[in-house]
């Protein structure tokens, strides 16, 4: 069994992901950018392979991927679920703090399914899942907004290239804060990556919106 790959495997989604996962029995590599991030939720899990990199360095991004694959086999699920969430008005940027939220947002999910997707369609299984948000565009977080925006289609172009060879290529868009014991729970919405992941091929779905 080749397992799951978790990028951005923080508190909140990332880890209820990662516990959901290997409920199944599924072997599971987090990655993130500190050890501090990961090490309480690879001990959680017992037998997780943990793996440090920043999403917006694609050389550090791409190694600890290959790592994963060596170690589990070429991955049935990965899940990108980075982003920068930070409260920002239209102008209110400057383009170099645009760009880094773009860079973790959209383009580290870019590296990751770029790299992955092609060993999936020449098996002729995967499932790819990126993490969504802001199904309508709020002035008040607008570089979360465009992100967002940006993993949706970037969901329609990889399922274009890469669905006609069996990689399921999916977003779970949440609807609202994040936080336990609330109609956001991250437990609740990690059911949905799991859904998607099983779907047989004749029902998969685009994009599932949790709005609690």
């Amino acid at each position: 069994m080749a397992g799951a790959v978790v990028v951005g495997a923080g508190p909140g989604i990332g880890r209820s992901v990662a516990l959901r996962f290997a409920k199944e029995g599924l072997p599971i590599a987090l990655i993130a950018r500190s050890a501090a991030t990961l090490d309480p939720l690879a001990t959680e899990i017992g037998t997780a392979l943990a793996l440090t990199a920043d999403v917006t360095d694609a050389k550090s991004l791409k190694t600890v991927l290959d790592t994963a694959a060596r170690e589990h086999g070429e991955p049935d699920v990965v899940v990108y679920n980075a982003a920068i969430i930070q409260a920002d008005a239209p102008g209110e940027l400057s383009v170099e703090r645009h760009l880094a939220a773009w860079s973790v947002n959209v383009v580290g999910a870019i590296t990751t399914a770029a790299h992955v997707a092609p060993g999936m369609a020449e098996r002729g299984s995967g499932t790819i899942i990126l993490t969504g948000g802001m199904p309508e565009a709020v002035p008040a977080y607008t570089s979360l907004s465009l992100g967002k925006a940006g993993v949706r289609a970037l969901v329609s172009l990889l399922d274009t290239e890469f669905g006609p060879s069996g990689v399921h290529v999916a977003t779970v868009t949440v609807a609202g804060p994040v936080a336990k014991g609330t109609p956001f729970d991250p437990d609740d919405i990690a059911e949905h990556y799991w859904r998607l992941h099983t779907q047989p091929r004749d029902a998969w779905q685009q994009e599932v919106v949790h709005k609690g």
